[in-house]
């Protein structure tokens, strides 16, 4: 239908308006440094001893929500992010972070959360506000409604990186574990009635900076995958047979001993690689630096794996439950959904993808991780 492909390009469109915000609050440190405040309670993610909530994130997050809610109505009570949109300012008061109507009325409302600081409030504002430059993309029609669809937004993935801010340039094709490139805006579309993922988009606002300028200059992958329609900007070269060369994996440096000893038996040790940012390392499979992205715990979230694993499916992979595909019995791989919470889960678990993933490329290479895991973990 012809509102799914206009649905792309505001996602695509929404996205860089995203990178822009993430990039304005990079590049003007006194505002970085006042916009940093530490995740507590439920919504903390147990993987990191430190995990952070910017206002970045929440800014760009509800920036989202409100450009996708205006155009399409139908969605709006059906889009989900990482963080909640209650941030707490020097004074101890709890404001309610939304975007406004006008430019004023936004850094009115920031103000607010600044303590008061004029000039930061009214540079956020102006980065939310400011169209991007056009984004198009020839995405295909598919037979969906909008008022099907569900979506989940990480308005910064691996933010520990974006904040530490480490600015190393990887080379084309290849991976590299750590630095500003590894923080991702991810917004995933998805089924409310199945949970399947059928549209992806995710940019990358630290892609390449510009050595004149020395401003940062992002990249944009998309996807959609819905019945026999896929589509996908990412072009994947073929490296000959894949069930006859061991599979390339990448994984988290905190990976458990038991899952890279067998993956260093199956694969042998020189393609295990480690990068940061799980929206990251399933987008090295994207791109093809990486055959496979395997994790046993549950630290990563439906917000993480809903776009990049709409392309991956476009690409005709997939994210598969570690946990579910190494119990089944009939050996058929239990993809990712993303309608239903956990029933024991609490605050932020209740999205987790508690049984681990494994996003890969390629059914064949897939078997091989899942026999190579099985009674290891």
């Amino acid at each position: 239908m012809e509102d799914m492909a206009e649905l792309l390009r505001l996602l695509l469109r929404v996205s860089e308006k995203a990178a822009n915000v993430a990039r304005v609050c990079r590049q003007e440190a006194p505002l970085f440094q006042l916009l940093v405040q530490e995740k507590t309670g439920e919504d903390k993610n147990k993987k990191f001893v430190q995990d952070f909530k910017t206002l970045a994130d929440v800014v760009i997050q509800e920036v989202i929500r409100h450009d996708v809610g205006a155009q399409f109505p139908e969605i709006v009570d059906f889009i989900q992010g990482e963080e909640s949109n209650k941030f707490e300012n020097g004074l101890g008061e709890s404001v309610t972070v939304t975007v406004r109507d006008t430019e004023e009325e936004t850094a009115a409302l920031l103000a607010t959360v600044l303590d008061g600081d004029l000039a930061a409030a009214a540079l956020l504002a102006r980065a939310i506000h400011r169209d991007p430059a056009a984004v198009d993309a020839d995405g295909p029609n598919v037979p969906l409604r909008a008022s099907e669809l569900g979506i989940w937004i990480d308005p910064i993935d691996a933010t520990s990186q974006y904040i530490e801010g480490r600015e190393e340039a990887p080379e084309e094709g290849r991976l590299s574990p750590s630095g500003l490139h590894c923080a991702l805006v991810l917004i995933g579309v998805y089924l409310r009635s199945t949970g399947q993922p059928v549209m992806g988009v995710i940019n990358q606002p630290f892609n390449r900076k510009d050595p004149a300028s020395g401003r940062w200059q992002g990249k944009l992958f998309w996807g959609v995958s819905c019945g026999d329609v896929n589509a996908c900007s990412v072009t994947r070269a073929k490296s000959g047979p894949v069930e006859r060369r061991a599979p390339s994996v990448v994984l988290s440096s905190s990976e458990k001993r038991a899952v890279k000893d067998a993956l260093s038996s199956l694969c042998g040790p020189e393609k295990l690689t480690y990068a940061s940012g799980a929206g990251y390392k399933i987008l090295c499979v994207i791109q093809g630096s990486a055959d496979a992205y395997v994790l046993s715990e549950g630290s990563t979230f439906k917000w993480d794996s809903c776009a990049p694993h709409a392309l991956l499916r476009a690409l005709g992979g997939g994210v598969a439950d570690l946990t579910e595909s190494l119990k089944s019995a009939s050996e058929a791989t239990v993809e990712l959904t993303y309608h239903r919470p956990n029933a024991r889960g609490k605050g932020a678990d209740r999205w987790a993808n508690c049984g681990g993933l494994v996003a890969y490329g390629d059914s064949s290479q897939l078997s091989a991780i899942l026999e190579a895991l099985r009674g290891k973990l």
